[in-house]
C-alpha cells in the first residue's frame, strides 16, 4: 500500500515531470516552471514587451522551446542569459530547476554599487535644485 501511494504522491512521469520530445513546452512557461520569474504571468509579460530573445530572436510566450535553445531574459535590470538543457513542464523546487538550464549570465552588480545611489537622510524633506545637480554628478547622468 506504502509503494502505491508513492507512485500517486510523485505522479505518473515522477517528480520533475519532464515534458518528452514531441511534447512542446511553451517558453512563459518554461521561463517559470524553472523558476527565471516568480510567476508565469510575469514571463508572458516580459515576453509580450520584447523581454526575451530565444536563440536572439524575440519571441511571443507561445513560442515553444527545445533542449539546446539559448534564452535571454532581461528582467529587473539584469539579464539573464542561459542554455536550455532539459524541457520541463511543471513548476520544480530550486535545486531540481538550476539542473535544467545552464546559466551563462553576466554576475550581477555589487549591492554597494546598488545602494550607494543618491540615500538622503530622513527628515531632509525635498532635495534642493543644487542637492538634485550634485546626485546626478556622483550618478554619472
Amino acid at each position: 500500500m506504502a509503494a502505491a501511494d508513492e507512485v500517486k504522491a510523485q505522479g505518473p512521469k515522477g517528480p520533475t515531470a519532464p515534458a518528452g520530445p514531441s511534447e512542446p513546452v511553451r517558453i512563459d512557461s518554461w521561463i517559470w516552471s524553472v523558476r527565471l520569474t516568480k510567476t508565469r504571468s510575469q514571463a508572458a509579460t516580459a515576453c509580450r514587451a520584447g523581454h526575451v530573445q530565444l536563440n536572439g530572436e524575440r519571441v511571443k510566450p507561445a513560442h515553444t522551446v527545445k533542449v539546446g535553445d539559448e534564452v535571454r531574459l532581461r528582467l529587473e535590470g539584469r539579464e539573464r542569459i542561459v542554455v536550455v538543457a532539459k524541457v520541463i513542464r511543471k513548476r520544480v523546487g530550486a535545486a531540481i530547476a538550476a539542473e535544467t538550464y545552464v546559466d551563462n549570465s553576466p554576475p550581477p552588480p555589487a549591492r554597494s554599487d546598488v545602494l550607494a545611489a543618491g540615500v538622503r537622510d530622513r527628515g531632509l524633506g525635498r532635495p534642493t535644485k543644487r542637492d538634485r545637480r550634485e546626485m546626478e554628478r556622483l550618478r554619472g547622468l
